[in-house]
């Protein structure tokens, strides 16, 4: 077996074990690419939340994934953001700045 290909299933083997710890919701967000999944498909992001956010423009994941982008994945300043703009709480924020920096890992 030529080291790459050991390589390549040594990470395969550490992405599928880290989604153990994973959350069903994340999971499932990180199963797929983004499409036109509405924007509370994003783990993290409440029923409330996203009404806030439909509200402000905010209606499909990869909009919200945007903005995220737009602020270079720096996810202290996205929490800020999502709190102070949008009405997250802090876990809100937590939990979906987390979301969108797997999903870059994974798709980008």
């Amino acid at each position: 077996m030529s080291k790459d290909m050991l390589t390549s299933k040594l990470v395969f083997a550490f992405k599928l074990q880290k989604m153990d710890h994973m959350s069903p919701r994340l999971r499932a967000f990180l199963s797929e690419p983004i499409g036109e999944k509405d924007v509370v498909w994003v783990d993290g992001i409440s029923h409330e939340l996203a009404i806030n956010l439909v509200t402000k423009g905010f209606n499909k994941a990869y909009i919200l994934l945007g903005q995220f982008l737009l602020m270079h994945k720096n996810e202290a300043e996205f929490q800020r953001w999502l709190i102070c703009c949008c009405g997250a709480t802090e876990y809100e924020a937590q939990e979906s700045s987390n979301c969108l920096k797997q999903w870059c890992s994974c798709f980008l």
